[in-house]
């Protein structure tokens, strides 16, 4: 009960906070309110109107916003389209050729190469693929639209002052849709934050050098948590009796505790009896099994995917030598539109879903475990067209 009230409350400071963001009307309106509220900050008026000069509504980052289809993919199916052999090729070249790099951001960080080596690759394809949309037309459109100005809206003001020091091109900086910039896209309220110049040129230069992108990425982890010499993720064997409802990230168990119900490694072993973890199974009780342990949820701090982040943490640990996971014989999931059905279904027996989009996400993970324990189903947060047939 306390995780659900916690989790309500973090839910209604959120959906305040968007509510209370100014966001909508007239575009060229709400770029008159952005540059008088960045007066009001104390930036200069005439550094304002040159930042915000050539500033324009670009429909393909909204296009972009609401076409994320490629999250609707199972774990299984997303992950062995993102690992490709030419991605595990490169990662461990590229972890050689920046040894030392990836050394200096374990040793000041605590970040392993493989968890940076992964979101490089991940992100943008170890830098080939950074994004070709101009970043501020990119946050100030979405600041403007109302679905999480909350979210943009700061990271105007923060690219303001990234122009302020020279380090922001409001006409030439381009990067992601989502204003994301450089090798692993950080947005500038990060970069002011957590950008490090590692080559030692007196620039922060996250588009075209890996030392500063690496340890940028590196500090921007340890800023978000991420806590030095802990394990992330781990691929592990699950017995058939294992209780079923402990399974997903609202429940934090010690090692000791799992493998006293029968948890296993794949392969080595597992970490200090006291860590604590939660069992994690993306495709249900037949399908791959992972601990995830506290530094896993700090990669929902960089993105709020499931299966984005399972699958980056999943490939950290196979470019740090762990093996291709068990994929074990899943039962079948649900379509597009059967998944639009079922959170239907679940928000009307009172479930917070969020929004029916048809994408398996935490909430309804947390709806489907809920209602699959009040039918006496295996409470694996798994749904399956049996779940669907008996809502």
């Amino acid at each position: 009960m306390k995780r659900l009230t916690l989790f309500l409350v973090a839910s209604l400071m959120a959906s305040t906070a968007a509510a209370q963001t100014p966001c909508g009307g007239s575009f060229s309106g709400y770029v008159k309110q952005l540059k008088q509220d960045a007066v009001a900050k104390g930036h200069t008026a005439s550094t304002v109107d040159q930042f915000f000069s050539g500033v324009r509504q670009d429909p393909n980052v909204i296009k972009a916003d609401r076409s994320q289809g490629v999250f609707r993919k199972t774990f299984i199916d997303f992950s062995r389209s993102l690992i490709s052999s030419n991605r595990m090729t490169n990662g461990i070249a590229n972890g050689k050729t920046y040894r030392s790099v990836f050394q200096a951001a374990q040793n000041q960080y605590g970040v392993p190469p493989g968890v940076l080596l992964a979101f490089w690759a991940l992100e943008t394809d170890y830098g080939a693929v950074q994004g070709n949309f101009n970043t501020l037309n990119a946050l100030v459109t979405l600041s403007h639209d109302c679905r999480r100005p909350h979210l943009f809206r700061p990271q105007v003001f923060a690219a303001i002052e990234l122009f302020e020091r020279g380090a922001f091109d409001p006409a030439r900086t381009k990067g992601a849709w989502a204003g994301e910039i450089g090798m692993v896209q950080m947005l500038p309220e990060d970069i002011l934050r957590s950008g490090v110049d590692a080559d030692g040129d007196g620039k922060v230069s996250l588009k075209t050098s890996p030392p500063d992108a690496l340890m940028s990425g590196a500090r921007m982890l340890s800023n978000l948590g991420w806590r030095a010499n802990e394990p992330w993720l781990q691929e592990i064997a699950v017995p058939a009796d294992l209780d079923w409802g402990k399974t997903g990230l609202d429940t934090q168990l010690s090692v000791n505790q799992w493998t006293a119900m029968g948890v296993k490694p794949r392969a080595g072993q597992l970490p200090s009896g006291n860590l604590q973890a939660s069992v994690l199974l993306p495709q249900g009780r037949n399908g791959p099994a992972f601990l995830a342990y506290p530094n896993y949820r700090v990669y929902f701090e960089w993105n709020k995917s499931f299966v984005y982040v399972t699958t980056a943490a999943y490939f950290a640990t196979r470019l740090e030598g762990a093996p291709v996971y068990t994929a074990g014989n899943p039962d079948k999931g649900l379509g597009g539109n059967q998944m639009v059905a079922l959170q239907k279904k679940l928000a009307a027996r009172g479930h917070d879903v969020g929004k029916i989009d048809g994408i398996l996400g935490a909430k309804t993970r947390r709806a489907v475990q809920m209602e699959q324990a009040r039918l006496g189903m295996p409470a694996d947060a798994w749904p399956t067209p049996a779940l669907l047939n008996k809502l």
